[in-house]
């Protein structure tokens, strides 16, 4: 019963940190209609760079890894600076809601596939039968039948770019935690991502506090603090208890806050094509993640 009631907190907590996660879609939103985009980027992770630090030395978490964690850790900043940017650009042209379901639905099933090429993994017929639904998952979230390449417009091209930086992101970090603490990890990631975004915001002035409105502030900090610290804490915790196979279900959770959010904030309204390509690409991730629980 103690087991139980345990799990539950667990699922919860990954369930809270997901809708947080999605409801960023939107508040990027409003924060980039405030600022350019390299300084919305750079403020978000300096703000849950410098937060990580009171929760490392309350819970004296060691900064030991070695190097290979180090070159991971690296490599991950790196791409979440890019990843970043192009969150921030994609919000800004296109609509939040589309962008937070479109991202999170196909980088697990990009993940897997890059798994497969990269780790030489061995594939079952059941996960090769997800991956084909995946595919047709993701033909159906670009929106292909109904509008042919057209989801390399403006509206949509960053959001496409941010799946396969995401998913490269995703695989460095299942190496690095093998290596290194997932608080850690993601404070030098953090660290490492409010540099690069730095540099390519100063000729926005980001130290000019003034210039930007309290709605700026007020949002920033929100996405650094709540989706990006505290949701980030949550789910690598949580993560940790209910198992890595079960994570990348939870991923599906962050298409509802994103959805709501936006449809509350900008009255924006929800495609029967996202929908379904989205339920497809759930469904996906199940058969695949179902599989790996038996072996």
């Amino acid at each position: 019963m103690h087991n139980a009631t345990h799990s539950t907190r667990y699922f919860i907590a990954l369930s809270v940190a997901m809708i947080f996660w999605g409801i960023a879609w939107s508040v990027g939103k409003i924060a980039v209609s405030h600022a350019d985009a390299h300084v919305c980027a750079f403020w978000r992770y300096a703000i849950s760079f410098v937060s990580l630090f009171p929760l490392i030395y309350f819970l004296k978490i060691s900064f030991k890894s070695d190097i290979k964690g180090v070159l991971y850790m690296v490599g991950a900043g790196v791409l979440t600076a890019l990843f970043n940017y192009l969150f921030f650009e994609g919000v800004k042209h296109g609509q939040s809601g589309y962008g937070g379901t479109l991202v999170t639905a196909l980088t697990p099933i990009l993940t897997y596939i890059l798994s497969i090429i990269l780790f030489k993994i061995d594939i079952t017929k059941r996960q090769i039968y997800a991956l084909s639904i995946g595919l047709i998952a993701a033909i159906i979230l670009l929106r292909i039948p109904f509008e042919g390449f057209g989801f390399l417009n403006i509206d949509s091209i960053y959001f496409f770019y941010g799946v396969f930086v995401w998913s490269f992101i995703t695989i460095l970090s299942q190496q690095a935690s093998k290596r290194v603490d997932a608080i850690i990890y993601s404070l030098v990631v953090f660290g490492i991502t409010a540099l690069i975004n730095m540099f390519f915001a100063l000729p926005y002035h980001p130290f000019d506090l003034q210039s930007f409105d309290n709605t700026f502030w007020m949002t920033i900090i929100f996405m650094g603090l709540i989706p990006g610290t505290f949701s980030t804490v949550l789910f690598f915790s949580s993560a940790g208890k209910v198992g890595a196979h079960n994570t990348a279900v939870f991923m599906f959770i962050v298409p509802i806050g994103a959805i709501i959010s936006s449809w509350i904030i900008f009255d924006e309204k929800i495609e029967i094509s996202t929908a379904i390509g989205c339920l497809l690409a759930f469904f996906a991730v199940m058969m695949f993640n179902i599989r790996k629980r038996r072996l």
